[in-house]
């Protein structure tokens, strides 16, 4: 899993303190940081770019979700 993300973001993290909470490990990579990052957000978005984006090893992502969205899908 991959946390697409900025470090000033509260929902980030908030997402990122659930995901630690329970042992799940993750990548994080900070789309401020890295354009390659931003651009494969903004890909996945029609050309937004919200964070958390959370892209799971099946291909699937969740952006910006509630603490209980990720929970379900963890």
């Amino acid at each position: 899993m991959i946390v697409y993300g900025a470090s000033w973001c509260p929902d980030v993290k908030r997402s990122r303190a659930l995901l630690d909470s329970r042992g799940v490990a993750y990548d994080y990579v900070d789309v401020e940081a890295d354009p390659a990052a931003e651009e494969l957000v903004r890909s996945l978005q029609e050309g937004t770019r919200r964070i958390p984006t959370i892209v799971f090893a099946d291909g699937t992502h969740l952006v910006e979700p509630s603490d209980d969205e990720l929970a379900a899908r963890l």
